[in-house]
This record gives C-alpha cells, structure tokens and sequence, in this order.
C-alpha cells in the first residue's frame, strides 16, 4: 500500500489518481487545512482509504504507517508567503513533519519515501538555468529552508538507516484544482474586480511552471528508474515565464476587455520571493522523460481550468 501525505491537496490528489490508475492501494493522510474532499470523490473504498490527521501527531502518524510499503510525502505549507506572517509555519509544517514521517518510517521499518521538494530551496542561484549538482544551495525563504532541512534529513536517513529516497524538486506546478499561486491570485481579483489587474512586484519576475499531470508522471517516472540510495530531480521545463506574461494570458483567458493591469513596483512580489528561476532539466529528459505541455502552455491550461472552475 501506498502512503500518501497531503494526498487531499493539489498535488497530491492528482497522484493518489494516478496511482490508483496503476491498480496501487492507497492511503492518504491529510488533515485538510488546505486540502479537499472533493478532491479524492469518484475513488472506491477498496482502492483509497482516507485517515485524518495532523503530521504533528506521531502516534497518528504511526498508526497510518501500519502496512504502508511507499510514502509519498506532499503535506507541507502550501503558501510560501504565509511563513513571512508567523514564522514557525515551514518549521512545522515541513521540517518537523518530515521528521516525523521519517522516524515513523523507521520504526514501522518502511524502507520508501518519495518526497516533493522545491526550486525554492536554491534561492537567488547565479547559476542559470539551475542544475542539481548548484551549490551552495541558499534558500532566502522559511518555505525553502524548510525544505532543504526535509532533504537533508532524508539524506541522513539513507545513510543511517539505509532507507531508498527519490527527491523532487518542483519547478512552479500548476493546473486543475490549484489553491493558490500567482494563476490563481490573478483570476481571482478579476472575479472581484474586472476593470483592473493588480500584479505584486515590476512583473518581471520570471520562473519556470510545469503542468501537474507532467508532474505526477515525472515522479512516477523517476521512481521507477532507480530503486537504492538518494536520488534528486528538478521536475520542470526547459522555459520559464514572466509574471507579466502571466497576467495578459489570465486576461485574454477570461476574454474580458479593457482590462488596466496595475504593478505595486520593486523586483519581487513579497519577501522570500525569488525574482528569477529557471531549472535545468537535462537530468530529468536524459531518462526518457519530456514534458507534454511548456510552460506557458500549462500557465495558459491552469488559467483556462480555474476561470471555467470559478466562472467569470
């Protein structure tokens, strides 16, 4: 059986379906702070059990760990700017509830974790595009030194304990039942306010976006291409896309018109964003492995998604 975390979130959702489409049994653990019921809805009892519970509740933990051959690990802070208002949020949500997985893993002696990291992890890189081997990695938000600290300890728990290990790190995944983010941010203010379009920052702020049905692939994908040790990825496309490219694709999308797009100013939208980033890839398509959409695609299919989703 397959463990999922957060499975009831946005990501995960989407890979508790694909998983269950490969004809695995899956378990998912979420507390639903972010995550939706709905989101799970169409999966039969026999193939998707659903155990509600915090991360910070090891006893919990352990008791959705009982017959669990792979965790995927998703639960984590899913707002990177919710950690500039209280601090202790990716302490919590991420470090500590990693660890928590990990010791349960350890203790119910499951060997598997796949884990969702992030680009965040690699800050402001000079590097561009940015590979896995960039270093030093210096994360200048709490959601991205939260997840370094998450990487880190899986590491550790590999070479102690001898645990497999395949380490994701996200590009900007984006799509069907988004729950924040810069798409989902813009279409709704204009549900609220057609006439104009208020975009945090210059709008230069460039990044790469990867489709969420890409993703959940690229994580299977590389699952199944090693099966001992630590193994790291950035999941992404060869493109990035800038924020003010962003906005004309969410305004054309809801087709409204005479539309004034309006910038607050300065190189980023708040503190702990990083203004540019762009992953390397190569790693990620020398296994076989290419994305179906680009970026700009998926920015487009993700406006396209939620705007028919929330209606405008």
């Amino acid at each position: 059986m397959h463990l999922v975390t957060g499975g009831a979130g946005f990501i995960g959702s989407h890979l508790v379906d694909a998983l269950i489409s490969a004809g695995k049994k899956v378990r998912v653990l979420d507390n639903f702070s972010s995550g939706r019921m709905e989101f799970l809805e169409g999966h039969s009892k026999d193939d998707l059990e659903i155990v509600v519970c915090d991360l910070l509740d090891p006893s919990g933990v352990d008791d959705a760990m009982k017959g669990i051959d792979t965790v995927h690990h998703l639960a984590a802070n899913p707002d990177i700017r919710l950690g500039v208002q209280v601090t202790d949020t990716d302490l919590k949500q991420g470090t500590i509830a990693t660890y928590n997985i990990l010791e349960s893993m350890r203790k119910s002696g499951v060997s598997k974790i796949s884990f969702s990291s992030s680009s965040a992890i690699y800050g402001e890189a000079d590097e561009m595009p940015t590979s896995e081997r960039y270093g030093p990695v210096l994360p200048i938000s709490l959601y991205g030194a939260s997840k370094l600290a998450s990487e880190s300890l899986i590491s550790a728990w590999s070479g102690t304990f001898g645990i497999t290990a395949w380490i994701h790190r996200f590009a900007n995944i984006v799509g069907s039942r988004g729950t924040h983010g810069v798409i989902y941010d813009f279409v709704h203010k204009l549900r609220n306010d057609n006439t104009r379009l208020e975009v945090l920052g210059d709008g230069r702020q460039e990044k790469s976006y990867m489709d969420v049905q890409d993703t959940v692939n690229a994580m299977l994908h590389v699952i199944g291409m090693h099966d001992d040790g630590v193994s790291l990825y950035n999941l992404g496309t060869d493109q990035t896309v800038s924020v003010s490219t962003i906005a004309r694709i969410v305004v054309e999308s809801t087709g409204l018109a005479d539309v004034k797009i309006e910038y607050t100013g300065g190189d980023r939208g708040w503190a702990g964003d990083v203004p540019r980033t762009w992953l390397d890839v190569e790693k990620l398509k020398s296994t076989g492995f290419q994305p179906k959409m680009t970026s700009e695609e998926a920015v487009r299919g993700c406006a396209e998604n939620l705007i028919s989703e929330i209606g405008i």
